[in-house]
């Protein structure tokens, strides 16, 4: 059965998961360092992790199938999972995938070789309102898709 795990302690899109697995009767965990207030429901439950910063990264890997959605707070998670051939999506609608994997990870460390020598400054865009229209579309399509 298809269950759809955050890496929840910075997800900017937990709300809107809920609702598209409670349409489609999805289970979700949410994984995190902390305890976050979430809704009291019998789908939901929540994973608290906190023996090392990348316990809840290390909980959702091997705990992951290849009938499960995850959604990483991080490229390298992603990665990690795809290992695992479950499904990753990133709060901002991105659909990773064994094919573009490899280039994201090779983005990222080359932002954040810049960001260390100076040369680069900030992070990435803020999170707007198209980034959570988008993510809605894609998880939607996902689950229709392996719902087939």
């Amino acid at each position: 059965m298809t269950r759809i795990l955050i890496d929840a302690d910075a997800c900017p899109v937990k709300a809107e998961t809920y609702r598209v697995a409670k349409r489609y009767a999805l289970n979700v965990i949410l994984v995190s360092n902390m305890w976050i207030r979430i809704p009291t429901e019998t789908w939901l439950e929540q994973i608290v992790v906190n023996d090392h910063p990348d316990a809840a990264d290390d909980w959702i890997v091997e705990n992951t199938t290849d009938q499960d959605i995850v959604i990483p707070a991080d490229i390298p998670l992603a990665g990690r999972c795809l290992e695992k051939n479950a499904r990753v999506i990133s709060p901002r609608g991105r659909y990773y995938t064994e094919n573009d994997i490899g280039e994201a990870l090779s983005n990222r460390n080359l932002r954040e070789q810049l960001r260390d020598i100076g040369i680069m400054t900030g992070g990435p865009k803020p999170f707007s309102k198209q980034n959570r229209s988008n993510f809605l579309q894609r998880l939607d399509q996902l689950i229709q898709q392996m719902q087939r």
